[in-house]
């Protein structure tokens, strides 16, 4: 199993521009919560815990990956490319097929070559 861990870091800014795009857009209305705007007051209390989340559940075999999320493009390619990463470290290979599987393989194609 491979754990990879991603912490989108959307900016204060781009947050603001979000939540503003989505009360003026009347099909984005329902994303919207107030308690999301009102929540924008303990900004910083929410960066410190994240930071402190991230530092102390950080491992070799399970890293963080803070990731700038303003411009969904980005963070997608970012993301994409540690999951090809994560799974390029794996060395995958198809399985070796044994002499004993090769014996069933032939007598299979000896079977269907019958018309069966």
């Amino acid at each position: 199993m491979v754990v990879r861990k991603f912490f989108l870091h959307v900016s204060k800014a781009e947050q603001k521009r979000r939540f503003l795009t989505r009360l003026d857009t009347p099909e984005k209305n329902w994303k919207f919560s107030a308690a999301d705007a009102r929540e924008r007051g303990f900004w910083k209390q929410y960066m410190a815990a994240y930071e402190d989340t991230v530092r102390r559940t950080a491992t070799p075999e399970a890293p963080w990956y803070v990731v700038p999320a303003d411009n969904k493009w980005f963070t997608r390619l970012v993301v994409g490319a540690a999951v090809v990463d994560a799974l390029g470290s794996l060395d995958l290979r198809y399985p070796e097929v044994g002499p004993a599987q090769r014996r069933e393989m032939a007598a299979a194609r000896r079977e269907l070559g019958r018309g069966r």
